[in-house]
């Protein structure tokens, strides 16, 4: 691991973390005896998890309904992130206009294999309630609602297990079996004593970069037969050779949900940049998918290839970055 730093952020991110391990424990010891009020007292901590590290202008509420424009609804879902937007009145009848759920989360007190699919399943159901967009790389890659899996702790806890190993290969399967486009996939899975996996996209996969001879800036090259998209859930995990000393998988979920909140609603990226400036969420890697760039739709594709991607600090939220 790298070299540690003094942040009092990181002190608040292993408080959670044990404190979430504590009701772990204390909700384990009457699962067997009623499993439901146990799974309820789950999603009730990851909703005041919520409460308390996002915005106050958001409302976390838990059991609920999306109901698209056209009144197609979605599973019930555990906890449901709502926006400032969102009509008071409503606050309390469960199911939840979608243009008003800024994400939504599947809660799990231990996560085993079959959870992981299941999530991915709902995921794209709920996704596909909402118009598809077009105009720019990211909202053509990405959904206007984030979703993602928490679980208190995992199944895999024999002594020869590899649960880093087995979640990473689970996401990626259940990826290619029920995600048809970049957009349908599982934006995240936390498990608060294990690793945080998030998810990642690049624009273009394939641009070659040219260094001209006579000594002018080198230059990006697109299009040609490499080119393509790529999806990655990005495993931030405590084995990761270069992680940092101060990893925590909570911490993880705070700065990319915050991320992936900040890229639709622009009131948050301030504190976006703090967490990513302060390394909350450490490193990570992943495997990756590739899509073809027809995912795109024409007037889009058109401009990547003719160039028109960004880079660097100053191309962090421009919806034209090479990657989100």
């Amino acid at each position: 691991m790298s070299e540690e730093k003094t942040h009092d952020l990181y002190q608040f991110m292993r408080q959670l973390s044990t404190e979430m391990a504590a009701e772990y424990d204390r909700i384990q010891m009457r699962a067997t005896e009623d499993p439901g009020t146990a799974g309820d007292q789950g999603e009730e901590n990851w909703a005041e998890l919520l409460r308390g590290w996002l915005p106050r202008t958001y409302k976390v509420v838990t059991k609920g309904r999306i109901i698209s424009e056209d009144g197609r609804t979605s599973p019930q879902i555990d906890v449901l992130v709502l926006k400032s937007i969102y009509p008071e009145k409503l606050l309390t009848k469960k199911l939840y206009l979608a243009a008003g759920v800024a994400a939504a989360f599947e809660c799990k007190t231990t996560l085993k294999a079959a959870h992981i699919g299941q999530a991915m399943k709902t995921c794209t159901e709920i996704k596909n309630l909402y118009p598809n967009r077009e105009g720019t790389p990211y909202k053509e890659l990405y959904a206007p609602i984030v979703y993602g899996l928490l679980a208190h702790s995992h199944s895999w806890k024999g002594k020869k297990s590899t649960p880093e190993d087995n979640i990473s290969l689970n996401l990626q399967l259940s990826d290619i079996l029920h995600v048809s486009h970049p957009r349908q996939s599982l934006d995240l899975l936390c498990i608060a004593d294990l690793a945080t996996w998030m998810l990642s996209k690049l624009t273009l996969l394939g641009p070659q970069v040219f260094r001209p001879e006579d000594g002018s800036p080198p230059f990006l090259k697109y299009g040609g037969p490499d080119e393509a998209v790529a999806s990655s859930y990005i495993g931030h995990t405590p084995s990761y050779d270069h992680q940092v000393e101060h990893f925590t998988p909570i911490g993880v979920l705070i700065s990319g949900l915050t991320n992936r909140l900040a890229r639709e609603d622009s009131s948050l990226r301030d504190l976006a940049d703090y967490y990513r400036l302060a390394a909350l969420s450490g490193s990570g890697k992943g495997s990756t998918r590739k899509w073809p760039s027809s995912i795109y739709s024409e007037k889009v594709r058109q401009r990547i290839e003719a160039g028109n991607l960004r880079t660097g600090p100053d191309a962090i939220w421009n919806e034209w970055n090479m990657g989100f």
